[in-house]
């Protein structure tokens, strides 16, 4: 896609319609931001059966899932690569720190984000599930040392943190 000129905006709805859903671009191919903070998202599952005991799994690592399937893949999808990534920062962005969808599209997104991760605990787990809660570990990457030791006015990097999301509810998954 070429930055803004007449002809891409007369026709930007058109060309957006068919390009976006299928070639997404950005110009940080060429000048990337690269990422400050690695993130561990991990599901877990809750079942109640039929005598009314419940049972929480315990926690699932989804991320680890995505980083095995690009590890070993000689050209790995876009989807393998950024589906849960991009789903979480779109979730960030939308929720912000309290998990409360504030617009129609912060509920598709949540709603994106909760079928991703029951759709990935599904393929790898057995048993069967009606609710998923997410576990976010947000790990700062600290800036490269200088030659001659710590950079100067540079900060140490923060601890990490982890984030619980409620408990959704989801289709019933069976597994396995």
């Amino acid at each position: 896609m070429a930055p803004p000129n007449p002809v891409s905006r007369q026709y930007s709805r058109q060309v957006d319609a068919w390009v976006f859903p299928w070639f997404e671009q950005d110009w940080r191919l060429f000048a990337p931001d690269p990422e400050s903070v690695n993130r561990q998202i991990s599901a877990r599952t809750m079942h109640t059966t039929p005598d009314g005991t419940v049972q929480v799994s315990g926690w699932f690592d989804l991320t680890a899932v995505d980083t095995t399937a690009v590890k070993h893949e000689a050209f790995p999808s876009h989807t393998a690569q950024n589906m849960l990534r991009r789903a979480w920062s779109s979730y960030l962005d939308t929720h912000g720190g309290d998990d409360q969808p504030r617009s129609q599209r912060a509920l598709m997104i949540q709603q994106y984000l909760r079928n991703i991760a029951a759709d990935r605990v599904a393929a790898h787990r057995h048993g069967t599930f009606e609710s998923i809660q997410l576990r976010v570990i947000t790990l700062p990457i600290a800036a490269p040392a200088a030659a001659g030791g710590p950079r100067p006015g540079v900060a140490a990097p923060k601890p990490a943190d982890t984030r619980y999301l409620p408990w959704w509810k989801v289709v019933p998954h069976a597994t396995g």
